[in-house]
C-alpha cells in the first residue's frame, strides 16, 4: 500500500517499487463511505453557490433539503474537502507556521500586463465514486490558465509539477498563493524563488486576496464538472484537458472585453 507521507520513500519511489505508473496513483480517486460521498457532493454544490455558508448554515440548509447530517459530521467532511465560510477562504490544508513569512503584495497594485502576477490554488473535485484535488496556476491579468494538475493526495508534488509546467510559458514577477502547507513548504518556496518571482501570501482567511482563482473554480464546476459527472480520474483528466483548452482559447471573457484569455495573454496589454 502506498503511503502519501512516508519517512523514507517518496510516492514516486513507492510507485516504482510496486511497478505502478505514478499517474495511476494520482488519478485513483480518494474515497469515503458511499453515504458520505453523497453528502460531500451536496456540500460541494452548496459551497460553490453559497461560499459564505459555514457549517451551521450548511446543516440547516441540508435539513431543509431532506438530509440527515449533524454538525460534527458536516464539519469533518468540510475539513476533508477544504471548505470554510468565505470570511475565511477554502483552505485545503493547514499546518504549523512557516519559519519565513511573506507579505501580501497585491493590495492596491495595478495589474497592467501578462506575467505580472500569477496565482495558484487547490480545489476539491467530485467524481462518481470518490474525489480528487485540482491545482491550477492562473495569470491574473489575462485569466489564462497556465497549468493544472490532479492528485488524490494533498502532497506538494502535484503543485510543483503544475508550477514547472506553468514556467514553460514565462516567468511571473509576483507569485500569489494562500498559506496552505503546499505553498508554504520549503520545496515550493524554493521553486518559486528560483524562477525569480517575488512571493506574495494571502492573509489567513481572506478569500478575496485570490479572487480570480476562486472565480475560476466556480466557472469550471458549473460549466463542466457538474454537467459531466465524471466517473473516474482518467475521464476527469481528459475532460478538464478539453475544458481548459476551451476556457483559454474559445470562451470570450466579459472582463477582457470579450476576448479570450489566450488572446490577451499572448497579445500583451488589453485595450480598455
Amino acid at each position: 500500500m502506498i503511503e502519501t507521507v512516508h519517512p523514507l520513500l517518496s510516492v514516486a519511489r513507492q510507485c516504482e517499487l510496486l511497478g505502478l505508473a505514478r499517474s495511476s496513483f494520482y488519478y485513483e480517486p480518494a474515497t469515503e463511505t458511499e453515504e458520505n460521498l453523497r453528502l460531500m457532493r451536496q456540500l460541494d454544490e452548496l459551497y460553490t453557490a453559497y461560499p459564505f455558508y459555514g457549517s451551521r448554515r450548511m446543516v440547516v440548509t441540508l435539513e431543509r433539503e431532506g438530509w440527515e447530517a449533524n454538525r460534527k459530521r458536516v464539519q469533518r467532511l468540510m475539513r476533508v474537502m477544504g471548505l470554510e465560510a468565505i470570511y475565511p477562504k477554502p483552505r485545503l490544508s493547514t499546518g504549523s507556521a512557516p519559519a519565513i513569512r511573506f507579505p501580501y503584495l497585491l493590495s492596491g497594485l495595478a495589474i497592467t500586463r501578462p506575467n505580472q502576477v500569477w496565482a495558484v490554488d487547490i480545489t476539491y473535485v467530485r467524481l462518481a465514486l470518490g474525489y480528487l484535488y485540482l491545482v491550477a496556476l492562473l495569470d491574473w491579468y489575462s485569466r489564462y490558465v497556465l497549468a493544472w494538475e490532479l492528485s488524490n493526495s494533498l502532497e506538494v508534488g502535484f503543485c510543483l509539477r503544475a508550477l514547472q509546467r506553468a514556467l514553460h510559458h514565462g516567468r511571473p514577477e509576483i507569485h500569489n498563493s494562500d498559506q496552505g502547507i503546499q505553498f508554504t513548504s520549503a520545496d515550493y518556496v524554493a521553486a518559486v524563488q528560483a524562477s525569480g518571482a517575488r512571493i506574495s501570501w494571502d492573509g489567513r482567511g481572506r478569500v478575496y486576496d485570490n479572487i480570480f482563482v476562486e472565480r475560476l473554480w466556480r466557472t469550471v464546476k458549473y460549466e463542466d464538472i457538474y454537467l459531466r459527472e465524471y466517473p473516474d480520474g482518467w475521464a476527469l483528466q481528459e475532460g478538464l484537458t478539453r475544458y481548459f483548452r476551451f476556457y483559454n482559447e474559445v470562451r470570450p471573457h466579459q472582463a477582457l472585453a470579450y476576448r479570450t484569455p489566450a488572446e490577451v495573454y499572448g497579445g500583451g496589454q488589453l485595450n480598455r
